[in-house]
């Protein structure tokens, strides 16, 4: 089936210096992130698919506007399409970008950015109430230990096991980059 019978975008959420700021960032989760993300917007471009990029903003640093911080995380090369500014963690609050997707005749999106566990999964589980589509690219996206109110530290890779066990089948197809596009 032709990955472009379903109008499609690509999402790529928050992938911006604002969180190299912040004390839980970790440069080895974004080595290995940044291949992944670079292979998905390389494979949008390939195919015609749009790339939306997503930036958090907010009136406090370093996501405020005069922080000089809102901009695309070194390392990534991205030339949106589109792009759009947010203040809550779904990307569908606030933006416009559910407006932009309708009058583009889009039904399907892929999601990707940082944060795995909250504004990519929360903008997925959004998108999906919505009617859209949704593709979740796990290996696509960015997030960082954190610790529980019991003081166990949750690494990374169970961080997503468990956003792909919620979002499976309920609200996206789970797709590696290199099935992200297909149908």
């Amino acid at each position: 089936m032709n990955p472009m019978a379903t109008p499609t975008a690509l999402i790529v959420i928050d992938a911006q210096e604002s969180f190299r700021h912040r004390p839980y960032w970790v440069d080895a989760e974004y080595d290995a992130y940044r291949p992944a993300q670079q292979a998905l917007i390389n494979g949008a471009k390939a195919r015609g698919v749009p790339v939306v990029q997503i930036f958090h903003v907010d009136g406090e640093a370093p996501f405020s506007l005069a922080s000089g911080t809102i901009r695309t995380l070194e390392g990534l090369d991205i030339t949106p399409d589109a792009v759009f500014h947010k203040a809550r963690h779904s990307a569908l609050v606030g933006s416009g970008l559910d407006v932009w997707l309708i009058s583009h005749g889009i039904r399907r999106v892929i999601i990707s950015g940082v944060r795995t566990e909250q504004r990519c999964e929360t903008t997925t589980r959004h998108a999906s109430d919505l009617g859209f589509g949704v593709t979740y690219v796990t290996e696509a996206t960015l997030t960082f230990p954190m610790t529980d109110a019991h003081g166990r530290v949750w690494p990374t890779a169970e961080i997503k096991a468990a956003t792909e066990l919620v979002l499976d089948g309920r609200f996206a197809r789970i797709a590696t980059v290199t099935t992200a596009f297909d149908a």
